[in-house]
């Protein structure tokens, strides 16, 4: 039996058996895969590779799920979500065991890019097909707790990541992340199965954007390495110079290809719906933010002397909070409509990081404030996340859930993606030239040791630069998401 979306009456009810098989299909990218971002180091060292490398097998995962999350969700629509969803498991054990089996040596870099560009496409095929499902085969209530839940395994796995990389790198090894990644895709493909197929009502032959992807790629690589390597080569550098054209040439490409084409990988015109496009466009942002943890963790650690599992368990609170707090933001969307827990959702999220901000503090007054910082971040993104994704999803016409939800997803991967990385060389560049931020000691005072100043001032000109992409965040929502809750597709 197969469920075609769009169809008056839907023969198949989701239940709690498909809806846990999916969210352990979302752990799988944001909880396993996404916990490199805290145990790079020891990986690095285990396996023999240089930094420059590492970084790359970091970034790569979230690049490949960005880029090819919005082609695969067109592709779900058509030959069926959970067909995809089944794939998606299938690469995520594959790129997991390559990366746990990886050796030492020469062949390291290849088993461990490989891994996790594999790792990246599976997220692409689990997010956009499932939260097409959830679409499809829940409605109402119903279907606002599942995408609640859907959101506890997304951004509370997200949460967890650091922690959980942490403890288990220090205690156990890093390995065991990724056999644990198989043994979770394994039960959740087996809590899926069964399930009757559900594809989208299309008409006329379904023609691959080709010239769009490849476009988009080669946009957004280029755009990657710009971000991460500008700092190391030089703004000014030929090859610097040549990426930047690339970028502006071929995302241009890009758009009037897309503009023009019958069936876009992405289609420009479903941003004439103002909710989606306020709940896309700050969910870019939003993601973006977790560039967050990553300078706040470093400055501890660099500024502070502090362990990787030291600096993670300050972020218990944010792993908490998000879980506990993921079902009251969908109260406050059934009480609310989704404009206001968005807006609040930004501004808790916007003073937790402005409390992770004042690095000019004794360490031990800057491990209180974050410890209450990482808690309140951890609120903020729950208030926002289920009223955020709704307003995406119920905004979409039926036979676009798929490529709707994909775009959706593209942006929490892109915007962590390039968050991150513009966080990263924002410290990195400021805090390797004291010289270029040494005002702030005369209009800050720090305690303290004075032999870190770099790291600390560089710090908090990266955090104020996240604090800079909430702001805009909460005027996308302003500007484009009604004041009353939107009338839901049918």
């Amino acid at each position: 039996m197969t469920a075609v979306a769009g169809t008056p009456t839907t023969p198949y009810q989701g239940n709690d058996k498909l809806l846990y098989g999916i969210i352990l299909g979302v752990i799988t990218f944001w909880l396993f895969a996404q916990t490199t971002l805290n145990i790079a180091p020891a990986m690095q060292k285990d396996l023999g590779l240089d930094a420059s490398m590492m970084n790359i097998a970091v970034a790569i995962t979230a690049l490949f799920s960005g880029i090819f999350i919005v082609v695969i969700g067109g592709l779900a629509d058509r030959v069926g979500r959970v067909k995809t969803v089944q794939i998606g498991f299938y690469l995520s054990i594959v790129g997991s065991l390559l990366i746990a089996l990886a050796p030492t040596g020469s062949m390291a870099t290849a088993f461990l890019l490989v891994g996790r560009a594999l790792q990246g496409v599976s997220a692409a095929c689990i997010m956009p097909a499932s939260l097409a499902l959830v679409k499809t085969y829940w409605d109402g209530p119903a279907r606002q707790r599942a995408v609640s839940l859907w959101s506890i395994g997304s951004w509370g796995g997200s949460g967890v990541c650091s922690l959980f990389g942490g403890l288990v790198a220090d205690n156990i090894g890093w390995r065991y992340i990724f056999f644990a990644s198989i043994v979770v895709a394994i039960i959740g493909l087996l809590m899926i199965k069964g399930t009757p197929e559900s594809k989208a009502e299309t008409k006329g032959a379904y023609k691959f954007d080709l010239a769009g992807v490849l476009t988009f790629m080669i946009t957004m690589v280029a755009l990657q390495i710009v971000v991460t390597q500008g700092n190391k080569m030089g703004w000014t550098s030929p090859l610097i110079l040549s990426l930047i054209a690339v970028v502006i040439v071929f995302g241009s490409l890009f758009f009037r290809i897309e503009n023009s084409s019958g069936q876009p990988f992405v289609d420009f015109k479903l941003f004439r719906n103002p909710t989606y496009t306020g709940a896309t466009i700050s969910n870019f942002l939003l993601n973006g933010v977790a560039g967050t943890l990553l300078v706040s963790l470093q400055l501890v650690q660099f500024g502070g002397n502090l362990t990787a599992q030291q600096a993670g368990t300050l972020t218990l609170g944010y792993a908490v909070a998000i879980i506990a707090f993921i079902r009251v933001g969908e109260k406050l969307l059934q009480r609310f409509g989704a404009r206001k827990p968005m807006i609040w959702g930004c501004l808790i999220t916007g003073l937790a990081i402005v409390l992770l901000s004042p690095a000019n503090l004794l360490l031990a007054d800057y491990k209180i404030l974050a410890m209450i910082g990482y808690t309140l971040f951890g609120v903020g993104l729950a208030f926002y996340a289920t009223p955020s994704t709704d307003a995406a999803l119920s905004s979409l016409p039926a036979a676009q859930a798929g490529s709707g939800a994909g775009i959706y997803k593209m942006a929490s991967s892109l915007g962590a993606a390039f968050g991150v990385a513009i966080s990263a060389a924002i410290f990195t560049a400021l805090s390797a030239n004291p010289e270029s931020v040494s005002w702030l000691a005369g209009v800050i005072t720090f305690v303290g040791r004075q032999d870190n100043l770099a790291v600390r001032e560089a710090a908090i000109i990266a955090l104020m630069f996240n604090v800079f992409m909430v702001a805009v965040a909460i005027m996308s929502i302003m500007l484009t998401v009604p004041k009353v809750a939107a009338k839901k597709a049918q």
